[in-house]
């Protein structure tokens, strides 16, 4: 019986983990290197490991088949630690690991967010890597689709959100 219990188990975790479709997430660097080739705008999630609303999202947002193939068609996707230790290089200069209280920050995205360390945050660079947008906080399913539209089909040039958010025609 329990080997039963233990078959059924695993033939539904791996059933359930096969048909999710998923964000194609990579670094920084990756990003920042693929945009050189091949310019595309880049989504940046970033999140710590202690923050409930980043899983959340995780679950209920990134997982969404139609969110994860639009970005994964739209954006060079960066799932970003607000407290990575490690180095990183962008516009030549070098981003570290700050010690604070009993946690610290990474200088990246502590620039990225303009000093306001909230998770998690979408961060939005253009093909030239500028940045357009930080949006803090908790984004489900139907904000997040409107949100990607507006930047990868480069809306915000000509609207303002209002505008766009009014008559926008979801997919989901």
């Amino acid at each position: 019986m329990k080997k039963l219990v233990l078959l059924f188990t695993i033939l539904f975790f791996s059933l359930n983990t096969t048909s999710q479709e998923s964000v194609k997430w990579i670094s920084f660097e990756k990003a920042i290197a693929l945009n050189k080739k091949t310019p595309k705008p880049i989504l940046i999630d970033v999140y710590t490991d202690w923050c409930g609303y980043c899983k959340k999202m995780d679950l209920n947002t990134y997982s969404n088949k139609t969110i994860s193939n639009y970005i994964n068609k739209n954006f060079y996707a960066v799932k970003l630690d607000g407290e990575e230790k490690k180095d990183i290089i962008f516009k030549d200069y070098t981003f570290k690991y700050q010690k604070e209280g009993r946690r610290g920050y990474h200088q990246l995205p502590a620039t990225l967010m303009n000093g306001k360390l909230s998770y998690p945050t979408t961060i939005f660079l253009s093909e030239k890597e500028e940045l357009l947008d930080r949006i803090p906080g908790y984004l489900n399913k139907e904000i997040m689709e409107k949100v990607l539209s507006y930047f990868s089909n480069k809306v915000y040039k000509t609207k303002k959100w209002e505008e766009f958010d009014k008559n926008f025609k979801s997919n989901l």
